[in-house]
This record gives C-alpha cells, sequence and structure tokens, in this order.
C-alpha cells in the first residue's frame, strides 16, 4: 500500500513540475505590422474593408484611415502574411499596395 502512495506521490510532482516549466516559457513575438494603400473612395468602402478584413485569420488590430486612403494591420505571423492580407483586399475589389514610408527623393 505504501509503494502506490509513493507511486501517486512521485507521478504528481512530476505532473505539477511540467505544467510549471510551461508557463514559464517566454512568450516568441508574432506579431507584425504592414500598412497598404487602398483605393477606397468613401465611408462605404471604409466599413466594408473593416468588417471583412477583421474576420481573416491571425489579425489582431486593424486601422483604416479614409483620409489617407491606409488599412494598418497588426497579424499573427505565424497564422497568414502579408501577402494573404493583401489578397484579401484585393478580393473585395479594391486596388492594393503596400504604403512606402521612405522620404521622397528629389
Amino acid at each position: 500500500m505504501n509503494m502506490r502512495v509513493f507511486l501517486i506521490t512521485v507521478l504528481l510532482m512530476l505532473g505539477a513540475g511540467l505544467s510549471l516549466s510551461a508557463q514559464n516559457k517566454k512568450p516568441v513575438n508574432d506579431k507584425e505590422k504592414v500598412v497598404f494603400d487602398v483605393s477606397m473612395t468613401c465611408e462605404n468602402c471604409q466599413k466594408r474593408i473593416e468588417k471583412n478584413i477583421a474576420f481573416e485569420k491571425g489579425v489582431t488590430d486593424m486601422k483604416v484611415d479614409l483620409a489617407k486612403k491606409t488599412v494598418e494591420i497588426e497579424f499573427k505571423k505565424s497564422q497568414t502574411t502579408a501577402d494573404n492580407l493583401k489578397a484579401a483586399i484585393e478580393k473585395l475589389g479594391y486596388e492594393v499596395k503596400v504604403h512606402n514610408n521612405e522620404p521622397k527623393k528629389e
């Protein structure tokens, strides 16, 4: 009987140790941000993009700026890519290109 109690105690201690070690692992930075220039022209365009792209797999945050005609999307790299998100916006009927933040050369 004592051997049973000992084995159960050892197994419980091992199980507790495994769960603690899993909790101590540092999360990997899996997020990326992309900004697109999109050919939207009105508030309906903005709402359509917000409504549809928010539900794309991996999207964690999104800002659609009608005045600047940009869509900024934060997403999980392990679940999607910038190319997939670009294709999803194009599927809605818009022209899309990656926003260029570099200063213009004269």
